[in-house]
């Protein structure tokens, strides 16, 4: 199927990560969508239900966001994002003034992660590409609001990008990005009195999520993996337009062999 010319425009087709471009400026436009479909599905598989309270930092044009205000009960969705002009024209080319005055989502521009200026707890907090552009001093930053602002069974998910070193520097970079040690981001975590542990989720970029939450709340994440839905959708992104459902049922229908998915890789 031919797409209109005006679509491309529209959606930014095209462009790269960190044009003035809403989709563009927070990742590549043609994965803008299964970007946040991916989003949303991982936080609701770990537990987010209609009545909890979720802070969006880094919410960026509500790429995510669109899906997280129209779920969640009014008043539930909080979005933390510096750029006031990308929080905008996501609400006027995703959403809509109509939905705003119904879901009452709320908004901070505050560029110093200042979790608390909302003045409440959360049950979920969701920042996904945000340390993999984050000094270390920013990261140190938002886990101590961060702890200020989760309640007792909260759940902190966030990406990084995980590498042999870690980041030393002591600014923001993007578009580029900047990388961490698994050791060194739960040693950042621990010193803000929070643990982390990494989640079996692909992220379509190479980055690793993982999941922060009080020490006793430790061993209540929920187990969760995408490993099936990646193989259709990675087709998806290679073809698009190709019929992807069958050859997911195809690769799934496999002889089993008794092995766990860790000693099988």
């Amino acid at each position: 199927m031919t797409r209109p010319a005006d679509d491309d425009v529209t959606l930014g087709r095209g462009l790269q990560p960190g044009d003035h471009h809403y989709r563009a400026f927070v990742d590549f436009p043609g994965s803008y969508d299964i970007g946040a479909a991916m989003q949303f599905s991982l936080v609701t598989a770990l537990g987010l239900r209609e009545d909890h309270f979720l802070l969006d930092i880094g919410c960026g044009s509500l790429r995510a966001g669109r899906l997280f205000i129209v779920y969640l009960r009014p008043g539930r969705y909080f979005g933390l994002e510096p750029e006031r002009w990308l929080v905008e024209e996501g609400i006027r080319q995703e959403l809509s003034q109509e939905i705003l005055a119904v879901k009452r989502p709320m908004f901070s521009h505050d560029r110093d992660f200042t979790l608390s200026a909302f003045g409440r707890q959360f049950d979920f907090l969701l920042a996904q590409s945000i340390f993999s552009h984050s000094a270390p001093r920013q990261v140190r930053r938002c886990l101590a609001e961060a702890r200020a602002v989760m309640a007792p069974t909260a759940v902190f998910i966030a990406t990084y990008w995980r590498g042999r070193e870690s980041y030393t520097g002591e600014e923001w970079v993007y578009p580029g990005r900047v990388l961490y040690t698994a050791g060194d981001m739960a040693a950042l975590a621990r010193q803000q009195g929070l643990v982390c542990q990494q989640l079996d989720w692909t992220h379509l970029s190479g980055q690793t999520w993982i999941a922060i939450t009080h020490p006793a709340h430790r061993d209540q994440v929920r187990p969760v993996t995408n490993r099936c839905s990646m193989v259709a959708i990675k087709h998806w992104l290679r073809h698009r337009g190709a019929a992807t459902l069958g050859l997911a049922r195809r690769l799934y229908r496999r002889p089993r062999t008794g092995r766990t998915p860790a000693e099988s890789s």
